[in-house]
């Protein structure tokens, strides 16, 4: 058995969320009672700096706290880490590097959810994980065009993941709903839902005509596949 470490906090919704995910795909995958699940431990630390505002260069760096909760999980041995939070992946070479652990980057596990026929993919983020270019820059490598959102459109992802983190998830339906559409309409294929937060907010929409990958899910995914290929929950 081994542990696996969650930094999270990013926000508080959003980990719990992630949890969620990981123990439904483990039932998923045969876990029928307690002690066939995978072990976690979770640093839950909501007092990180916001990782937008950093981006954005209208706050403090959130390095020196995500370090510290590397350093809590490196203490108690953690066997992988992952990080329910898009925005602090900009910052995932130094956690990386920090970590004695291998970390599952959040951005990558979702690219490799993309359909194979989509050349024009939105990305919904926050504004700091958007100005980082972190998922463009994927997104170009794969010979894929981002469709940006225009500020009014942005001002409705950000309402929408700020929504969220304030409790009010049928507002922040409502605006998530709205950049969507706008999004669509501009000839995006598929949407990434690249902030943690807007998985919460899409539970209840309508079905949409283009496929959506969510960075919840696929940090997940790949989370318990890493697990199990590994026999860190009990035989099944």
């Amino acid at each position: 058995m081994a542990l696996i470490g969650i930094l999270g906090g990013m926000g508080p919704l959003a980990t719990v969320d992630f949890m969620e995910r990981v123990i439904s795909l483990t039932s998923s995958a045969g876990a029928s009672r307690d002690q066939q699940h995978l072990e976690l431990l979770v640093a839950h630390l909501p007092h990180i700096p916001d990782r937008s505002e950093a981006l954005l260069g209208t706050g403090e760096s959130p390095l020196p706290a995500l370090l510290r909760g590397i350093d809590m999980l490196n203490r108690n041995e953690v066997a992988l880490i992952v990080i329910p939070c898009n925005s602090a992946h900009h910052w995932y070479d130094a956690m990386r590097d920090h970590s004695r652990a291998p970390i599952i980057h959040i951005a990558e596990a979702s690219m490799a959810a993309l359909p194979a026929n989509v050349r024009r993919v939105a990305v919904l983020a926050t504004g700091g994980t958007f100005h980082s270019g972190l998922y463009q820059r994927m997104l170009t490598a794969r010979g894929i065009e981002s469709v940006e959102p225009d500020a009014e459109t942005q001002g409705h992802i950000d309402a929408s993941i700020g929504e969220v983190k304030a409790g009010r998830i049928d507002a922040s339906t409502e605006h998530l709903v709205l950049a969507l559409d706008w999004l669509v309409r501009q000839g995006a294929q598929a949407a990434v839902l690249g902030c943690t937060e807007l998985p919460l907010a899409a539970r209840q929409m309508d079905a949409l005509e283009i496929p959506m990958i969510d960075s919840t899910f696929e940090l997940a995914r790949a989370t318990v596949s890493y697990g199990l290929a590994r026999g860190w929950n009990m035989a099944l």
